[in-house]
């Protein structure tokens, strides 16, 4: 288990890798309708970069279980090491 603040930063990072936009800062409350550029094509770059970057594996289960950023950096929090 990680701290959820570094979760928080680390999992920034990555959002504005994928997202392109270095000026990106993330929520709890952000859902996929808040980020431009947030399809389907983007969450599964999103899932697989999360999980290189934290050497963790999430389930199908696990990954639409999720509601908003929040859960996502609770989740990370709770898998990663």
């Amino acid at each position: 288990m990680i701290d959820p603040q570094t979760a928080r930063l680390r999992l920034n990072r990555v959002f504005r890798d994928i997202f392109d936009d270095k000026s990106l800062e993330i929520a709890d409350s952000m859902t996929a309708a808040d980020v431009e550029g947030w399809d389907s094509l983007t969450h599964i770059d999103l899932i697989v970069q999360v999980e290189r970057e934290f050497a963790i594996k999430l389930s199908t289960a696990e990954v639409r279980a999720l509601k908003n950023v929040g859960d996502f950096v609770a989740l990370i929090a709770q898998k990663a090491r």
